[in-house]
């Protein structure tokens, strides 16, 4: 019989996992979307009469037309109007001065601003029907220029909004560096980075099923947060939230993209509470490249300054980031870039601003690693400059400025408290498990042959911040122990594929000394765990693990206090061991958990419970070789050291490493979202135009690990989930800049397809090479 790893994983790996395009409910309704192909103009009229001619077609909707859809009035509450998508703006930042006037609907009531936004909606009674429908409705959009880079943007030639600027907002953290701080540093060197414009591209596209039930709703969604699905719902049906029930079931990834409340879950919610018929909504890949969020997406500045012995005295890093044609949660991402700025070194001065600029582009939203690759990219390619301008090996320079260990709990320049770390340890495991003096070696002998393809090695040192922002380091769940002997836990968490059904019945089981089989997991349910914050932001083992563990202890306090209440005994005289109570000086008087329910009544503890930030780090390698005729970039070996403090599931945060440097590597190498003149994304051909690694690109990788417990979490636990994207992605383009090394490294910019590399190769060269 085969061993599964996980405990989800045969029934995910043998076709039994039921996700929402499974679900089956009966008189069920499919949505499709009528999209604009235009990236930016006013549009003019929609026309849906002949889609509701073709058979099968139950209704067919522009924006206009459900503003008086008379069936609403058979809801429970009726809407007058189709509300427009809810916003959600970072904490620390004012949410209304940033979204007023600039409100988001879920279709397209006037102006279109980004390509493929919904104009129009067709629901019929099967998907092919619905599809058929679609592509009878008729619509004309006025053209508008169209701006889908910041640049382009900031001008305000064209506004995207009437009487507002495109800088939706502009923020700094740190102190402006003086002018003499720069003029006297012994090196300065300067940078330019663009961070390309990513998509999450998680296997399961974006989906939701809206299901009546008398005066409530039921929606299934593979979504990150069912909690905040379910509280804006409610607050866009004018409902209270026990109305609405969240289910998250089997999911395939998310990445961070399925996090938000969408135009097309706004639609479905309206038109299955109006016609009071199931709506589902399941989008389809290539649907999924033209509207689904993206990532990264900013132009950055850059500029480093050190002593002659190469010590670091000030750094400037200017953000200008692509938003997205709406501001939403990605308005303020570019701050976390910002304040993560300083990485993982001692220098004294810091400053970084920050605008952030809508575009005719789909929003940018949190993407694994969510504003941290970012900062580290910007930084550990200054990095590698100064080594070069200053003459001292990069890993020798990264070593002259790491924060030493004894110097945590250690604020930075820019406001955040780091818990722990010992970085040079990371850097030290990586460099020997590369074997880098042997590839030194390798890169001086190829460089003295002409005939040798150039070789790079390059680094990057990174530390991110794990478990979220302060107001949302918590989360809630219970234990209940049954009369049987079941153990159940309870979170608000939400999985997409990490493992949360082996990993927390494995913690809880542990804490109570139980066989873990003994315990079951439910989550994703908002009416199993009326409250909950979700899974993003790398904080579920770190924040949800650490509330489990804190329940499984009250579990452990209260069969104490029955027992002893019980027995007659004080409490002291009552201990707890291997999931059983007993008198701690009369081995007769013993009683497993589910005998003590059964003597003394249902058993069940919840609580919320609160967590403070970390700040997991690491130190990546890459090697690389150049073909500088074909322009291709072959990965020789990828070395990736992550530390997350106490690891839970060695097995389980391998793959995540691992996956993760995939994804680091597509960042670097293969992905971006080309436009058109017109705003348009040139990804008619789905996966032919926007490259993924898949198994044939992906190089030998090893993933080692330190352990640098966080004192922020009584598990120890640092986030774990991001690392690849975060600090790989700066290496290998290090790796690139190193084997040709032109006199202008700002010509390598992600991703570095055959194009880039090639016109690099023939570039002037460092004056130490020509």
């Amino acid at each position: 019989m085969h061993q599964w790893t996980r405990r989800e994983d045969e029934r995910l790996l043998t076709g039994n996992g039921r996700y929402v395009a499974d679900i089956e409910v009966p008189d069920c309704l499919d949505a499709v979307f009528v999209r604009s192909g235009t990236g930016h103009g006013v549009l003019r009229a929609v026309d849906c009469r002949a889609a509701r001619e073709v058979p099968g077609v139950v209704g067919a909707w522009s924006a206009a037309d459900l503003k008086d859809m008379p069936s609403c009035a058979h809801s429970a509450a009726a809407l007058q109007d189709l509300p427009p998508v809810p916003h959600t703006v970072l904490a620390r930042l004012s949410s209304d001065e940033v979204v007023a006037g600039r409100e988001w609907p879920a279709l397209v009531k006037e102006r279109v601003r980004y390509a493929g936004e919904a104009v129009a909606v067709v629901l019929g009674e099967d998907r092919y029907r619905a599809e058929d429908g679609a592509a009878e409705v008729t619509f004309h959009v006025d053209p508008l220029p169209a701006m889908v880079t910041p640049a382009a943007a900031a001008a305000d030639e064209t506004l995207l909004f009437e009487g507002l600027s495109n800088i939706a907002l502009r923020g700094e953290t740190g102190t402006p560096v003086e002018d003499e701080v720069w003029r006297e540093a012994a090196a300065v060197v300067e940078g330019r980075y663009r961070q390309n414009l990513l998509m999450p591209t998680p296997m399961e596209c974006r989906t939701i099923l809206a299901v009546p039930e008398e005066d409530r709703l039921t929606i299934w969604s593979g979504h990150q947060m069912p909690h905040r699905l379910r509280r804006e719902m409610a607050a866009l049906l004018g409902w209270s939230e026990d109305r609405i029930r969240v289910v998250v079931p089997d999911t395939g990834g998310a990445f961070g993209g399925k996090s938000a409340t969408f135009p097309e879950f706004v639609v479905v919610a309206f038109l299955a509470v109006g016609l009071r018929r199931p709506v589902r909504w399941i989008e389809d890949r290539l649907e999924s490249m033209t509207v689904a969020t993206r990532g990264r997406g900013q132009d950055q500045r850059a500029r480093l300054a050190a002593d002659a012995d190469g010590r670091l005295l000030a750094y400037e890093l200017h953000i200008d980031a692509d938003v997205g044609a709406y501001p939403h949660l990605g308005v303020g991402l570019p701050m976390q870039t910002a304040w993560m700025a300083t990485g993982a070194y001692r220098t004294p001065r810091v400053h970084a601003t920050v605008r952030s600029i809508l575009t005719n582009t789909m929003i940018t939203y949190p993407y694994r690693g969510a504003g941290r690759p970012e900062a580290v990219i910007a930084l550990e390619r200054c990095m590698d400059m100064m080594a070069r301008k200053l003459g001292i090996d990069p890993a020798e320079l990264r070593r002259r400025n790491f924060i030493p260990p004894g110097a945590f709990p250690y604020t930075t320049p820019t406001g955040r408290t780091y818990d722990s770390g010992e970085y040079a340890r990371a850097l030290d495991l990586a460099l020997e498990t590369v074997e880098y003096g042997t590839w030194r070696a390798e890169q001086a002998r190829r460089r003295s042959d002409p005939t040798a393809k150039p070789l790079g090695i390059g680094l990057s040192c990174y530390v991110e911040r794990s478990g979220g922002e302060p107001g949302g380091l918590h989360e809630f769940g219970s234990i209940e122990v049954g009369a049987d002997g079941v153990i159940t836990a309870r979170c608000g968490a939400a999985s997409s594929g990490q493992g949360h059904e082996t990993v927390f019945p494995a913690l809880v089981a542990k804490t109570l000394g139980v066989d873990e089989r003994r315990v079951r997991l439910i989550e994703g349910d908002t009416d199993e765990q009326p409250e909950g914050l979700g899974s993003f932001a790398s904080r579920t083992a770190q924040v949800a693990g650490a509330m489990l563990q804190h329940a499984s202890r009250l579990v452990i306090a209260e069969a104490r206090q029955r027992a002893a209440t019980l027995w007659d005994l004080p409490l002291e005289e009552v201990e707890w061991a291997d999931g059983t109570v007993h008198a701690a000086h009369d081995g007769s008087a013993a009683m497993d958990i589910g005998e003590l329910v059964k003597a003394t009544g249902p058993l069940r503890v919840e609580d919320r419970f609160e967590t403070g930030m970390a700040f997991p780090f690491g130190s990546h390698v890459a090697v690389a070789e150049v073909d500088p005729e074909l322009g291709t970039v072959e990965l020789l070996k990828v070395v990736t050291v992550d530390d997350c403090g106490v690891v839970l599931d060695p097995a389980i945060v391998r793959a995540q490493a691992f996956g993760s440097a995939i994804q680091g590597i597509g960042q670097a190498l293969y992905e971006a979202i080309p436009y058109d003149d017109n705003g348009t994304p040139l990804l008619a051909n789905g996966l032919l135009d926007y490259l993924l690694p898949t198994y044939t690109e992906v190089p030998p990788i090893e993933v080692k690990d330190t352990c640098t417990p966080s004192p922020s979490s009584p598990l120890g636990a640092k986030g774990a989930g991001e690392s690849g994207c975060i600090g790989l992605p700066a290496a290998i383009v290090n790796a690139v800049v190193d084997a040709l090394r032109p006199a202008d490294a700002d010509l390598l910019q992600m991703p570095l397809t055959p194009d880039v590399i090639w016109r690099a190769a023939r570039a002037p060269k460092l004056e130490e090479d020509r």
